[in-house]
């Protein structure tokens, strides 16, 4: 999800070696992945592409701070100066991992290092954006996985009308993976988004008010979560991009806007705001 921003990860961290990215080419599943490796001055990434040679990866952008006008969006609310951490960046629209399909984690490897600690730097990197909502694709993992959490304090950011046009209300930081997603009844509300990986912009999209998930937790347990209102929403647009589809992808025609013109009318034609 959008501009709370939070993405962080630090798959590894270990010393440039030819020995070393011998052994992960030969030990490592994925087809694709992000290493973090320091220097004197900054994290280099590296991406190991189809043929198994790694490229550095440059086009990385920095996270911005959102400013009030930003939180007024209702997606991603800017929460003052973020702390001082050395994390990745979160991946910008463009980049193939952000429009091809994830992968499964295999079940066998949930409860294992590496998968633990991509999601502790996933909730790390959403808590510092500050954002609602991740996927692993989204700092260059091409796996299924996503976290999301809404507190009270966010949602006091965004104006009281707003949360309950939205039926936005507070949850617990959730851990899904491998998510499955089933749409339940007709009922759609039509809500202006934001991404994380689309920075600056907004645009209207139609989403289901309820959904099912099932899936598997960081321990490995399996899970289901009925959602409606505005987590519905969350959970859709995370779910989202385990299939490379952007919010942009799914957007009502002539709503796309920066944030700054967050609060002009909408184009004439364009469908009314709420639930339909």
């Amino acid at each position: 999800m959008e501009s709370i921003p939070r993405l962080a990860q630090r798959v590894l961290s270990v010393p440039f070696t030819p020995k070393y990215l011998k052994s992960c080419k030969k030990s490592r599943p994925l087809t694709s992945y992000l290493m973090q490796i320091h220097d004197s001055q900054k994290p280099v990434f590296i991406q190991w592409n189809l043929q198994g040679r790694p490229s550095l990866c440059t086009d990385l952008v920095s996270v911005k701070n959102y400013s009030s006008t930003t939180a007024r969006a209702g997606w991603f609310l800017g929460m003052g100066e973020k702390k001082k951490q050395v994390l990745p960046d979160i991946v910008k629209a463009g980049d193939p991992v952000l429009h091809e399909p994830a992968q499964d984690v295999p079940l066998g490897e949930i409860g294992s290092e590496r998968i633990q600690k991509i999601i502790d730097e996933m909730v790390k990197v959403m808590r510092n954006a500050p954002g609602v909502g991740l996927a692993a694709p989204q700092i260059g993992i091409p796996l299924k996985m996503i976290v999301l959490e809404d507190t009270n304090e966010y949602i006091s950011y965004a104006p009281k009308d707003e949360t309950k046009a939205q039926d936005r209300r507070p949850f617990d930081l959730l851990v899904i993976i491998n998510p499955k997603l089933k749409k339940k009844g007709n009922k759609t509300a039509l809500f202006f988004e934001g991404c994380l990986s689309v920075d600056g912009f907004r645009a209207v999209v139609e989403r289901h008010l309820e959904v099912e998930v099932g899936g598997f937790d960081r321990n490995g347990k399996a899970i289901k979560v009925d959602a409606s209102g505005w987590q519905a929403r969350i959970l859709q647009h995370e779910y989202d991009h385990l299939d490379g589809t952007l919010y942009v992808d799914k957007m009502v025609p002539r709503t796309f806007r920066t944030v700054e013109n967050l609060d002009l009318p909408l184009a004439a034609g364009c469908p009314k705001l709420g639930v339909r």
